[in-house]
């Protein structure tokens, strides 16, 4: 069932605030390193936990870690927390009932929400704004 929302259109929740262009000289590689260094990267986590915390209180969740098939529906809050600030494999969340799906890598500076609705993506462009981060969409594939 996850699979089936790669193919769908997808939304990036990341510390920039737009696709950064081919030609850029590879410093965004730079640039990323330096979120990815422990001090920096654990603040980052912390800002997409809170997002993804505060999402819960309007949908139901079911997190999937790594390669789970059956996922652990709506999480206690600090389980959901756990998993998501300790950084141990690829997250899954499927939003309501099948509506999205947001992933977050181990070691990816930002988050993917694929196939939301208008209202669920107003949500989180509002929650990732309030967090610092901002939501654009890729103009070329460049799926994860």
């Amino acid at each position: 069932m996850i699979e089936s929302f790669f193919d769908k259109e997808y939304w990036i929740v990341d510390f920039l605030p737009k696709q950064v262009p081919e030609k850029s000289g590879g410093r965004f590689f730079s640039v990323e390193e330096y979120y990815l260094e422990p001090s920096r990267y654990v603040v980052l986590r912390e800002r997409f936990c809170e997002i993804l915390l505060k999402l819960y209180c309007y949908y139901d969740l079911r997190l999937f870690i790594v390669d789970d098939t059956e996922g652990i529906a709506n999480p206690e809050p600090e389980l959901l927390a756990n998993h998501i600030k300790d950084n141990q494999g690829e997250l899954c969340i499927l939003i309501g009932s099948s509506e999205a799906l947001i992933t977050l890598g181990r070691d990816d500076t930002h988050m993917t929400v694929f196939a939301p609705s208008d209202d669920l993506l107003k949500l989180v462009r509002a929650l990732a704004g309030a967090m610092g981060l901002f939501v654009w969409k890729p103009k070329q594939e460049c799926k994860e």
